[in-house]
């Protein structure tokens, strides 16, 4: 029996339940059990990775709740939280002697028993177990060959973001100057990109696209996801849709519009402007060389066949209730009393339900966001994009 899943594969941790820190910029209320809640009852998220769970404490949490019978482990991978799975994930930062910056990549791992493992081989690559995104002393190759024979997936993270990503700092102009490209198993786009600006870079087209919030907060969970079309929610099938296997298959991504991106364009790290016109060493503004270079500039350098047609799920540009100018805390919590779930309000409650339980001027913006009809000022150099009312 097929089922349409919602899945955010990009959580960390802030603090553990006994109260370390995990993700130092993470929320303090950024917990396990926290997230999982979250999840389930707020967001409608059937399947979530935490990228953090490569940590010990965060390993005894999971093992308290299953001992306490408020989680199951599945025989196919995954633990079962209420209607939510959890694919246990870590991210990691590696730099190795072919890297020209340090690249950020998730590794997922399908039981607890293996996690541990996993573990206790980071220990004797990384400084310190219990952080988050901890850069590891071994190369790309090595990291990737673990992660496969613990029966894991690797997934390169943000991989345009200027600053520790694959294509944004990493690489040239391959990721097989770092990466064996037959052990990657989807790519993750990041916040500041979509299907469309990148459909010409002809290396990507064997791989699924992953959307995932990179949530600091609860309140980011879901900021960005995907639709997954499986039989079951849990490891082995996440696997199979990330490469397409027996009608296994990501049917849809919903992201930001590129333009909401705190990446998308070049801006002068000194002054704060952005550069638009091309050519640019220093800030024509400022004067100064200290220019970040946006994503959509990066993926133009990246790109060689921009006649390039592949077949990819349609990516879905969607605005997070929360950016949405007069929708804050009081008027979500109303929508959720009335809706259940921040996916129902998305994608199920019609305008006219909407503007029932809202004021119709703030049902028209969400109605207006989820049609891609909304006019956006881009974002760039570390600063959010935003929702132009004028």
């Amino acid at each position: 029996m097929w089922q349409e899943i919602y899945a955010d594969l990009h959580i960390h941790i802030g603090r553990t339940y006994k109260g370390r820190a995990v993700k130092i910029t993470g929320s303090k209320n950024l917990t396990l059990t926290n997230i999982l809640e979250t999840a389930t009852s707020r967001k409608g998220l059937d399947l979530i990775g935490i990228i953090d769970c490569h940590s010990p404490e965060v390993i005894e949490e999971v093992e308290h709740l299953l001992l306490e019978q408020k989680a199951t482990e599945l025989a196919e991978g995954g633990i079962r939280y209420k209607k939510t799975t959890l694919i246990l994930g870590t991210e990691i930062e590696i730099y190795d002697a072919n890297c020209h910056g340090p690249i950020h990549v998730l590794c997922y791992i399908p039981t607890l028993t293996k996690m541990k493992q996993f573990s206790n081989w980071l220990r004797l690559h990384q400084k310190n177990i219990h952080l988050s995104t901890q850069r590891t002393r071994c190369d790309g190759h090595t990291l990737q060959q673990k992660v496969h024979e613990l029966g894991g997936l690797f997934i390169p993270a943000h991989v345009f973001t200027p600053f520790k990503s694959l294509f944004g700092r990493g690489v040239k102009s391959s990721l097989t100057e770092v990466f064996d490209s037959n052990l990657i198993d989807g790519i993750e786009l990041g916040l500041s990109s979509d299907t469309m600006m990148v459909k010409g870079i002809s290396e990507l087209a064997p791989y699924s696209f992953v959307t995932n919030s990179d949530a600091h907060s609860l309140g980011k969970l879901a900021r960005e996801y995907q639709k997954i079309q499986v039989q079951d929610v849990n490891f082995e099938e996440l696997r199979k849709a990330l490469h397409k296997m027996e009608g296994r298959q990501i049917i849809a991504n919903y992201g930001l519009n590129p333009l909401l991106g705190k990446y998308h364009e070049t801006v002068c790290a000194n002054c704060g402007e952005q550069l638009i016109e091309e050519g640019h060493s220093r800030c024509p503004h400022c004067g100064k060389e200290q220019l970040i270079k946006g994503v959509a500039k990066r993926i133009v350098e990246l790109t060689d066949n921009p006649q390039l047609e592949i077949s990819r799920p349609p990516y879905i540009h969607q605005v997070p209730l929360d950016f949405i100018p007069g929708i804050g805390a009081k008027t979500i919590e109303k929508m959720l009393d009335a809706f259940g779930t921040e996916m129902n309000i998305l994608h199920e409650a019609s305008f006219e339900e909407l503007k029932s339980v809202i004021p119709e001027k703030l049902a028209v913006l969400i109605d207006l966001s989820r049609k891609g009809q909304i006019a956006i000022t881009g974002g760039g150099g570390g600063v959010y994009g935003k929702i132009d009312m004028n």
